[in-house]
């Protein structure tokens, strides 16, 4: 399977690519082949529903609302995508309404979703059953700052499917949040979740692969009792949305192959770059590997993954 971090493909209504953005991940594309395609969908596709939390009271203030015409969801379906997660904070920038928009679009091109409360996605993969379950900490999703019932849910996907993944986004933001340390973050005041406590509680309570996003800089990679946790795979994409200069410009494509008894058996990151205006591209300087690779060895000293100069992954 593979799994990316955030995807803002636009901002309307000033903010969007040419030709409704055909042919937006074709740079990147041959990397994101296998058997369950996963992306992180940092944005609503709906048509203004005339209800945006960047209202009149906010503005001189700093408010980001990202959304796309119904017809970017066909970028989503040309790049191969099979899941996205809408578990994280722009889910419902365009209210209630918006985010049900970007489910019914999401449907119309056979793509499935996973983040609304008590939500288990299961999908069929080469005779497997795969549960993929959306964390954050917003009340649209499975909270990550309940570890009890996030335990329960991952308990009961277990009780449906061969494997189950776990989607979070969660984590402070910026280029100064590359470190995973034991504790709660914080953002703006928001309860950001603790993401090592998080991570071990989902894979305590059953589940064979955690993949986070959500600081916009990609973090560590540990092994907890066998199974990898990638604490944050950055930025993907960001169209005229998401900063694309320095360390918040690096993202990385995460691949993994899992056994049907959910033991981990090979991994790799492809490296990627944002380029201006926010346009996914593989990267030639490979900066992920070497990001990923020191951040781990400083944040996970005994569990950390074993990251070769190739991008591979191996437990130590």
């Amino acid at each position: 399977m593979t799994a990316t971090g955030d995807i803002v493909m636009g901002s309307a209504p000033n903010g969007l690519p040419p030709n409704s953005g055909k042919g937006f991940f074709d740079n990147v594309k041959s990397a994101l082949v296998a058997d369950l395609q996963m992306g992180n969908l940092e944005q609503t596709i709906t048509d203004d529903t005339g209800v945006g939390k960047c209202s009149a009271q906010s503005a001189g203030s700093t408010c980001f609302a990202y959304r796309t015409p119904p017809a970017f969801v066909h970028n989503l379906k040309d790049a191969g995508f099979m899941l996205m997660n809408q578990a994280n904070n722009h889910a419902y920038d365009f209210g209630p309404a918006g985010f049900k928009n970007t489910q019914k679009n999401l449907d119309s091109v056979g793509i499935k979703y996973t983040g609304w409360p008590g939500l288990i996605t299961v999908i069929s993969v080469k005779g497997l059953r795969v549960a993929v379950v959306g964390f954050a900490s917003y009340t649209w999703s499975n909270l990550c700052s309940d570890l009890d019932k996030a335990g329960q849910l991952i308990a009961s996907a277990k009780g449906q499917a061969d494997l189950v993944v776990v989607q979070v986004h969660q984590g402070g933001e910026g280029s100064d949040k590359q470190h995973v340390k034991p504790g709660t973050e914080y953002y703006l005041g928001e309860n950001r979740c603790d993401p090592m406590a998080f991570g071990h509680a989902v894979i305590d309570a059953g589940a064979d692969l955690v993949v986070g996003h959500g600081p916009h800089v990609v973090r560590g990679m540990e092994f907890y009792k066998g199974h990898l946790i990638a604490y944050s795979l950055g930025n993907l994409a960001g169209y005229r949305a998401l900063s694309y200069k320095g360390v918040v410009g690096v993202g990385a494509i995460l691949k993994v192959t899992l056994g049907a008894d959910g033991s981990f058996k090979n991994g790799s990151i492809t490296p990627t770059a944002m380029i201006a205006p926010g346009l996914p591209r593989l990267d030639s300087k490979k900066q992920a590997i070497s990001l990923i690779s020191n951040l781990t060895k400083s944040d996970f000293p005994s569990s950390g993954a074993q990251i070769g100069t190739d991008g591979s992954i191996t437990p130590r």
